[in-house]
């Protein structure tokens, strides 16, 4: 049966179809499916409504899943039955939570006056309101969503409130991936990764997002990035379009959305929609390797936890395969006798990975680096993709980066180092890493604090801020802002391998570098060791030094006022603010960001064909 519909001059063929499914818990109900219109046609509105299928229980996606992931997805809820589990929270309990984000931000805060000014907000007093209506507060979510939106309005990846135990484990998604880029000038979202057990045969890898919830999907991303700490424009869109698929719980409101209705235009042209339900399961934790981090590595953190999250999500939903790598490179290493406590030579690192059996162009960290020889153009280039540096001790990790640059196999005059997505981590393995690339000395960033009475005690309680002491006591009676600013990594250890690669090397970053990351990217521009090519404006321009509750409280010894918040949770704070080298000396790099030498618009061939433009257009910027 079917039915003509008329639409500004233009007629559609539309097929009345009902169907059930008895399975998986999905109804099809009626609907109409428009046939797709030829390309002689022209622009139409949105169209009649299409067929909708849905994604599929959380149970058929573990049915369909990888062992090395099964057990993870057979143990996560349905949105709905998760939030019914919520551990409640004592009016006292929530009134000492706030007392202490105000206590944090009010005292150690770097950024507090920076963040007044280039957003105008003032979060200390959102915090001091939010205290004197707390009984307006009836549900935990309503709570939590209030101050998470008072943290996430510093546009700040540092500096967060980490939600109770409950949320703090978990991460909310739907089974796919989306990402944009660029077809005739204008921004189109792809899907570039699906879950198997998805029902829907025809929501596949390269169907094109139209509608979000009959929202279009451009301000559906504009929407999803006011949940997202994002510090300039394109990192706020690069959030919004990770935001609509995964959640991480810990610091991230959950949706109010149980699914999600996908409008989507498949391989053939055909415009349909698909219910993707929300899902959350156990974040995976690091691995625990024989490493133990050192309180001096815990000072030297620089990471995007929300990213870092992502990070272990997807792979754990899209990447077995590495967990599995890893897994079996840590049972050869273990039971030859190493564990990445060792590695602290480049010839300790070499036997590590002998021990372990990786053969050819591979890493022991297969979580961390993607390392292949590439042909592009008829030149060799090497390239080496570095996804965190989120690692517990920055030798293992600079080492194995020796042994890949040294490696027989890796083309030794030109190649690319890809940080796209980093979020950083440890700051001593980013700016240690500079010097492989440069005969120049190394001069790593400068960090200062906010001068509060509460960071001059700070400094006094631990010898391992003794250079900061004298500026912030100083400032009691000079007025200053800041402390002086000195390095957080030892400017001998940045130079004490140094130079090992003497190619020519093109530096790719994206709105989704941060921390540690920035850093790494100013230190890259700023010695000059080459090109930069973005795929974005800007990095996601994250200046700062950041510190747990819990750290802050360790190194007052527990004096003071801050105290453990209940039921688990936890906050991060950006204690101190990191500043550029070189030529630009002295410039911030939160809000502020590393811009490109070149932009590289992504385009559908990169997101469907393994970034074959991006890196056509990288080696163009190499001898």
């Amino acid at each position: 049966m079917a039915a003509n519909q008329a639409d500004g001059g233009n007629t559609w063929t539309i097929p009345l179809e009902i169907s059930v499914r008895v399975g998986a818990g999905i109804e099809l109900v009626q609907v109409q499916r428009p046939a797709a219109p030829s390309p002689a046609m022209g622009p139409l509105g949105p169209p009649p409504p299409s067929s909708t299928t849905g994604s599929g229980t959380l149970d058929s996606l573990a049915a369909s899943a990888d062992d090395s992931v099964r057990g993870v997805l057979q143990g996560g809820h349905g949105l709905h039955h998760y939030l019914a589990g919520i551990d409640k929270l004592s009016p006292e309990e929530r009134q000492s939570i706030v007392d202490q984000a105000i206590l944090l931000l009010d005292g150690y805060y770097a950024h507090l006056q920076l963040k007044k000014a280039m957003h105008g907000i003032d979060p200390v007093q959102r915090l001091r309101l939010l205290r004197r209506r707390l009984r307006r507060y009836e549900s935990e979510i309503s709570f939590h969503n209030e101050l998470t939106d008072i943290f996430t309005g510093l546009r700040d990846l540092h500096t967060n409130y980490i939600l109770p135990e409950y949320f703090a484990k978990a991460a909310a998604f739907l089974p796919f991936r989306l990402k944009h880029c660029y077809e005739n000038g204008s921004r189109v979202y792809i899907v570039t990764e699906t879950m198997k057990g998805i029902s829907d045969a025809n929501f596949n890898k390269g169907v094109r997002i139209n509608y979000w919830n009959a929202v279009p999907i451009d301000r559906a991303v504009e929407i999803a990035a006011n949940y997202h700490a994002g510090s300039n424009p394109d990192a706020r869109h690069a959030r919004g379009v990770d935001g609509l698929t995964q959640r991480a719980l810990l610091i991230s409101a959950p949706p109010d959305d149980e699914w999600v209705i996908v409008g989507y235009t498949d391989l053939a042209g055909v415009r349909r929609e698909f219910r993707a339900e929300w899902s959350v399961v156990d974040v995976p934790q690091p691995e625990e390797d024989g490493s133990v981090q050192s309180t001096g590595a815990a000072l030297a953190l620089g990471l995007d936890l929300e990213g870092d999250v992502r990070r272990r999500i997807n792979g754990l939903l899209f990447s077995p395969e590495k967990l599995a790598e890893r897994n079996r490179i840590r049972q050869a290493r273990a039971s030859a006798g190493y564990t990445t406590a060792g590695g602290n030579t480049p010839e300790e690192a070499t036997a590590i990975a002998a021990a372990a059996a990786v053969q050819g162009l591979k890493s022991v960290m297969p979580d961390v680096f993607d390392v292949q020889m590439l042909n592009v153009g008829g030149k060799m280039v090497g390239y080496l993709r570095i996804r965190t540096f989120s690692v517990p001790r920055d030798e293992p990790f600079v080492n194995e980066v020796v042994r890949l640059l040294e490696h027989p196999d890796f083309p030794k005059e030109r190649m690319i180092l890809d940080v796209r997505g980093n979020g950083g981590g440890l700051i001593w393995a980013g700016e240690r890493l500079l010097q492989l690339f440069t005969a120049k000395r190394i001069e790593p960033t400068r960090a200062q604090f906010a001068v509060t009475p509460l960071t001059v005690e700070l400094a006094r309680a631990d010898g391992q801020l003794a250079m900061w002491r004298p500026s912030l006591e100083r400032a009691v009676e000079t007025g200053a802002a800041f402390s002086a600013a000195f390095p957080i990594t030892d400017p001998e250890r940045c130079n004490d391998i140094g130079h090992r690669y003497k190619g020519a090397v093109v530096l790719i970053i994206d709105a989704r570098c941060y921390s540690t990351t920035d850093m790494f990217a100013a230190g890259f521009k700023d010695h000059g060791i080459g090109k930069i090519l973005g795929v974005d404006n800007n990095t996601g321009a994250g200046g700062a030094n950041v510190w747990t509750i819990d750290l802050l409280r360790r190194l007052l010894h527990g004096a003071g006022a801050l105290q453990p918040l209940p039921k688990g949770g936890s906050m991060r704070v950006a204690i101190r603010r990191t500043l550029r080298v070189g030529a630009q000396a002295g410039t911030e790099i939160e809000d502020l960001g590393i811009e490109p030498d070149k932009i590289h618009e992504p385009t559908v061939q990169d997101l469907l064909n393994n970034d074959v433009d991006l890196f056509q257009a990288a080696a163009e910027l190499l001898p």
